[in-house]
């Protein structure tokens, strides 16, 4: 489906609604917005937003808060109000580049998915997007030309995205979920059953022939960011190993992920904590395998994973970690069991659904018109180049190289 087509579909849909649904969207004439200055005095209302199904965790207010305090960022964040109500939260963080002011998402290239924070019922008609974007470009004026919503799924758990008919982007990466059915079994019956069976045995033999495993889940404080660390220190080595640049080589964010640890969880729901393999048989107990994880309701994301690739590779130990993380949330509730955005093989291998995420672009500015063609050229190039392995991998590490100075910085 074009680009085109979804966004005519998207405002097809927006005639469709509850009549709650419609009361919201006739209001946007009432609607105000206002820049708050800082998080925490929305923390309240914005905690309560973050519990909807419909918005993602990574705009959640611990997420965000370790992500300011790490990065100290230009941040701008824009509460909408209807008859005092507060209907939205959007928390942006500015960039200037050649003259151009662009809001993102908080931790922007960290974030799975995108979505901002709305209340249950909030939804617009075309016509009101267009009413909408002239009183945030107002509220915005003289601080942002341009607004990216990056990684953003049109459709989330059942509704359609209250900006689905602006000007959107295929983004250059879809995200990928397994639904976690009533019983295991039922849930990788989604699957090539028979195949990921024999996989798993395969598996759990070699790792008792290195002297046993053990699924590790650090508990205390100490454990987890030492474990953490270790997940550093296998990323950098694999990175190193394949030439790319190292995602978590910068202090600010790897601060960042160390605060989201310490993020007590609010009921069943936690920004981030860890699973592991260890081997049981050798000193030490090595870890081979880590995943990084966050929950919000039945829906349980990756964040991040890293592999020893000179222990037991054979093994595949990453894949094993999969499989008991899987088994365990069957039995905690979970629904929806996330492997990210981006295409790798082995997700394909565990996922039956296949999203399709997108930018979505305000322009609040002529500068940030331009700058909107700008971005949306600069997606379609990414989008081509990840369609070609060899010359995507080239750029990988011409970019490697460029980064690596500061990354050593």
């Amino acid at each position: 489906m074009q680009v085109q087509d979804i966004v005519r579909e998207a405002r097809a849909q927006t005639g469709k609604r509850s009549d709650a649904q419609a009361a919201s969207a006739l209001a946007m004439d009432r609607m105000e917005l206002f820049v708050i200055p800082g998080m925490e005095a929305l923390e309240p209302v914005w905690r309560q937003l973050q519990e909807l199904p419909r918005n993602s965790l990574h705009q959640g207010y611990d997420w965000c808060k370790a992500w300011v305090d790490s990065h100290k960022p230009d941040l701008v964040v824009v509460e909408g109000r209807i008859d005092g109500e507060t209907v939205m939260i959007l928390p942006l963080e500015i960039e200037s580049r050649a003259g151009i002011r662009t809001g993102y998402p908080p931790a922007r290239g960290h974030n799975n998915l995108n979505s901002g924070l709305f209340s249950k019922d909030f939804a617009l008609t075309a016509e009101e997007q267009a009413l909408f974007c002239q009183k945030l470009g107002a509220c915005l004026k003289d601080r942002v030309d341009l607004v990216v919503m990056d990684v953003v799924p049109l459709v989330w758990r059942g509704l359609r995205h209250p900006f689905a008919g602006l000007t959107v982007v295929a983004h250059q990466n879809h995200s990928f979920q397994l639904p976690v059915l009533e019983t295991f079994e039922k849930t990788i019956g989604q699957l090539n059953a028979k195949r990921r069976r024999k996989k798993f045995r395969v598996q759990v033999r070699r790792m008792e022939e290195a002297g046993g495993y053990e699924h590790y889940i650090p508990q205390t404080s100490e454990e987890r960011h030492a474990l953490l660390e270790t997940f550093f220190a296998q990323k950098r080595a694999r990175f190193a190993a394949l030439g790319l640049p190292d995602a978590f080589g910068d202090k600010p964010v790897r601060d960042f992920l160390h605060a989201l640890l310490d993020m007590a969880p609010h009921g069943q729901d936690q920004p981030l904590f860890l699973h592991a393999i260890r081997l049981a048989g050798e000193p030490g107990k090595p870890v081979v395998g880590i995943s990084g994880m966050s929950r919000k309701g039945d829906h349980l994301i990756c964040q991040f994973g890293s592999i020893d690739a000179v222990r037991v590779p054979e093994a595949s130990p990453g894949e094993l970690l999969y499989w008991l993380m899987i088994e365990q949330a069957g039995r905690e509730g979970i629904k929806l069991f996330d492997f990210g955005v981006g295409d790798q093989g082995y997700k394909r291998s565990w996922c039956p659904m296949e999203t399709e995420l997108y930018d979505i672009l305000i322009p609040l500015t002529p500068k940030g018109r331009l700058a909107s063609h700008v971005h949306a050229g600069f997606v379609r190039l990414k989008t081509r180049l990840k369609q070609q392995p060899r010359l995507y991998r080239l750029v990988q590490r011409l970019r490697a190289g460029r980064d690596r100075p500061s990354a050593e910085a």
